[in-house]
């Protein structure tokens, strides 16, 4: 009776804290009724004051847990996380086209909520090149929405167009993280398209708080559990949405300045 459990997948670096990367995607899995499993990039050292040193990991080490994996597994939905350079999204695209992974949610991790670059150009285009092409769902913040689709977004208008664009791209599905950065806003919004041409959007109350360690990361993370049990990519958008509203509004007291947000917190 092996491999009947569903089992999914996070390719990500481990952050030490557990608030973020390959811990915050576990806790997610686990919560959300998935067999995790991961293949480990990095290891970043790091607490809730910041990331004070980072390790890549070996691009044959990274090879060997991919084969590992699937020689052994079934894994129905894989994720990722941040990918440091342009030799790690390439052995990732290698190994996701050479094994039977499930479908692919990327999380494309380019820029930070506020607007700052994380990835250093060369990196940047393999991604949008080389591995959105492959996603499944694609789930950018704003400003990864602008720069992957080349255009300034300024209205609900302009979400949709962006979401076209990066559809067009490859991306089957696409879901915009609206902005959530501006302590006088008292709304998130979200932009989902769909594979079938279907949109929707997704609204919550802001929460001002520092307990958002892990929110893009956890978000993905639950789509992909989601697809991992069998339910359809509509669904996995809306749950995810539901299950990372609950876990920025109910924080948890860990660590004294950035802390995690509370994966127990929705229930569903």
């Amino acid at each position: 009776m092996a491999n009947e459990f569903p089992q999914v997948l996070t390719i990500a670096g481990s952050d030490s804290d557990g608030s973020a990367g390959m811990e915050a995607d576990l806790h997610t899995f686990f919560v959300r009724h998935v067999y995790g499993m991961a293949v480990v990039t990095a290891c970043v050292a790091g607490n809730s004051y910041g990331i004070h040193a980072s390790h890549p990991l070996p691009v044959d080490f990274i090879d060997q847990e991919f084969k590992d994996i699937a020689d052994d597994f079934k894994v129905l939905a894989c994720k990722t996380g941040m990918l440091a350079d342009s030799e790690l999204i390439n052995c990732v695209v290698k190994n996701y086209k050479k094994y039977d992974l499930g479908p692919l949610v990327l999380d494309p991790v380019i820029m930070t909520k506020h607007g700052a670059m994380l990835l250093e150009e060369s990196a940047y285009a393999t991604l949008r090149s080389q591995l959105l092409p492959l996603a499944t769902v694609l789930t950018p913040n704003f400003f990864e929405a602008e720069k992957l689709a080349e255009m300034t977004i300024k209205n609900d208008a302009d979400m949709e167009t962006a979401a076209h664009k990066l559809q067009k791209m490859g991306a089957k599905n696409v879901m915009i993280k609206g902005q959530h950065h501006d302590q006088n806003q008292t709304e998130v919004r979200d932009f989902a398209l769909l594979e079938s041409g279907k949109s929707f959007w997704l609204s919550a109350p802001y929460v001002n708080t520092e307990h958002v360690n892990g929110t893009g990361d956890s978000l993905s993370a639950c789509i992909t559990a989601e697809i991992g049990k069998g339910n359809s990519i509509e669904s996995a958008i809306k749950t995810a949405k539901k299950f990372v509203n609950a876990a920025i509004a109910n924080e948890i007291a860990v660590g004294h300045k950035f802390g995690p947000i509370n994966h127990w917190a929705y229930q569903d």
